[in-house]
């Protein structure tokens, strides 16, 4: 007590006087002087703040019971209490459940890509039946048996002799990986559950406590326990930032990064010692079986925001540290609400989220996306549909030879055509139809009266164009697909909506022989073999 007089004598002045002590800052030149002033305050004030001895906790009201387990909303002052982090022990679970989650979320990208996001689960149910014999051995020599680094040994060595396990079925053996987790899931996991039942029938100690393991204890860690979360984390984050480039590779192709030298054994087996050391510390927080929502649930709602791995890294270990911020925060609110449950609440909540607002693969943007290019689709298919319509009008005249001839045959392309006559080229219902006619025409691409329908100038360029491309592919599929041409019109169909510019240009370099802007149908060349340019004549 004696080093913490200053502190207290320091304490009682400030709160004897605080203005006083301000308005002496306030007088202060230099804007440096200041900062320096404020920052000698605020350490005045925290360590004012960890200096008052902790005060004693409060006793249940007479009102109120210990077995009531109803769920009251917190009052403001607590709230601001969790907010602020005053309590020690809310800052320790948060901070701690925080770190673990950017740690876990970093790991579960490589993993998540590398198609092993399994391999956590496995890891953390096989680590079971070390701790139960870690606990047993300990006992039997006379040493504490809850002594955490012994148990956290006992479930790294049989964390690792499952991962072992499943590699090891996967390269001797032809049965598939997702085969050997879930037999090395449950066989291990079954191992764990009969030694702790033997654990509870030993007479030299006792099980209590040893069902964290499975459950989770966050609301009670301590300092010792964050800081093994801190050290864990730090290993974690360090060995993703410095092995990213490797990592990466070992993800988009483990082949290529063995024909490139990069020792692809060894690096799957760093990323399993990553998830190794993120699953054992993960233990006491979330406990083993919701480890794997830590591992997964994080990188899988990234996945949803970008198509870049570097940003995914950076999203998936931000929704993790999130998860678990708000995740204890809530626990810390809600004291009957366990917290490992609610990190897991939390990481769904915003993996929902992700799956459906993302901005890569989010079901709304795709969603929005399919309706976008259906209605192109639809309007391609109108515009088309009308012009190769007038194409094959008696007094429509010849298709031009010759660019420069190319507008008067537009503007014969313009004539009308019945709506009767479209839903019986297309399978469309009339709503359909008509939905799409006035879609365009608000486009100014068609006109329509008296049931009628015919291009505008500028829905005639198009019409062309279109036509053009689709001709152009069909001529391809035929040249050099072997493509019937009686089946050409389906094949076509289904990727000529999405031609670049530049796959349209190397079509013309590829199909180059003194065409007509618009080539000729291909449908009426097969009915007309004789028509038909010889086949072989490319430039």
């Amino acid at each position: 007590m004696t080093t913490l007089a200053p502190v207290a004598t320091l304490a009682r002045a400030w709160t004897a006087a605080p203005n006083h002590l301000l308005a002496k800052v306030a007088t202060m030149r230099g804007r440096g002087v200041k900062l320096l002033a404020c920052f000698l305050l605020l350490c005045l004030f925290a360590s004012t703040a960890s200096a008052q001895p902790p005060s004693a906790p409060q006793q249940p009201s007479s009102q109120e019971s210990i077995a009531d387990r109803s769920i009251s909303w917190p009052t403001w002052p607590r709230v601001r209490r969790v907010l602020l982090l005053q309590d020690y022990n809310t800052r320790v679970v948060i901070i701690g459940t925080t770190l673990l989650g950017c740690a876990a979320g970093m790991v579960g990208s490589f993993t998540l890509l590398r198609k092993r996001a399994l391999m956590g689960d496995a890891l953390s149910h096989a680590t079971l039946p070390g701790i139960g014999l870690a606990f047993i051995l300990a006992t039997h020599y006379g040493q504490d048996g809850k002594s955490m680094p012994i148990l956290l040994l006992g479930a790294t060595i049989s964390g690792l002799i499952g991962v072992g396990t499943i590699l090891a079925i996967g390269h001797l053996t032809r049965l598939k990986e997702d085969t050997a987790i879930g037999a090395v899931l449950s066989v291990f996991f079954g191992a764990g559950v009969a030694m702790l039942s033997v654990v509870q029938q030993m007479s030299q100690g006792n099980a209590a406590g040893l069902e964290s393991f499975v459950y989770g204890k966050t609301a009670s860690m301590g300092m010792a326990d964050m800081r093994l979360i801190v050290a864990a984390a730090v290993i974690c984050i360090f060995g993703c930032t410095l092995l990213f480039k490797e990592f990466k590779l070992l993800c988009f192709d483990d082949g290529f990064a063995g024909s490139r030298g990069f020792p692809v054994k060894r690096l799957d087996m760093t990323l399993m010692g990553l998830v190794v050391v993120a699953t054992i510390v993960g233990l006491q927080a979330v406990g083993l079986i919701l480890m794997i929502a830590l591992l997964i649930i994080p990188a899988a709602a990234a996945r949803f925001w970008t198509e870049k791995l570097g940003q995914m890294f950076l999203i998936s270990g931000s929704l993790g540290a999130i998860s678990g911020m708000l995740g204890a925060g809530t626990s810390a609110l809600f004291s009957k609400l366990p917290s490992g449950a609610m990190i897991v609440l939390v990481c769904t909540a915003m993996f929902g989220f992700s799956m459906i607002f993302g901005s890569a693969r989010g079901v709304l943007i795709r969603a929005l996306k399919r309706r976008r290019l259906n209605r192109s689709v639809d309007r391609q298919h109108l515009l088309r549909a009308l012009y190769e319509m007038r194409e094959t009008d008696p007094q429509a005249p010849a298709p031009p030879a010759r660019e420069s001839d190319s507008g008067s045959y537009r503007r014969a392309a313009r004539g009308t055509v019945p709506v009767a006559d479209l839903l019986q080229v297309r399978s469309w219902s009339r709503a359909r139809l008509m939905r799409e006619i006035r879609r365009s025409q608000a486009d100014e691409l068609v006109e329509c009266s008296d049931n009628k329908v015919q291009l505008t100038k500028r829905g005639a360029v198009e019409a062309q164009r279109l036509t053009r491309e689709h001709r152009l592919w069909e001529l391809f599929l035929i040249t050099h697909a072997d493509v019937a041409p009686s089946q050409v019109d389906r094949d076509a169909d289904a990727i000529e909506h999405v031609l670049e510019p530049e796959i349209v240009a190397e079509l013309e370099a590829l199909l180059s022989r003194e065409q007509p802007t618009i080539p000729a149908s291909p449908h009426s060349l097969a009915a007309h073999p004789a028509a038909a340019p010889p086949a072989g004549e490319e430039s």
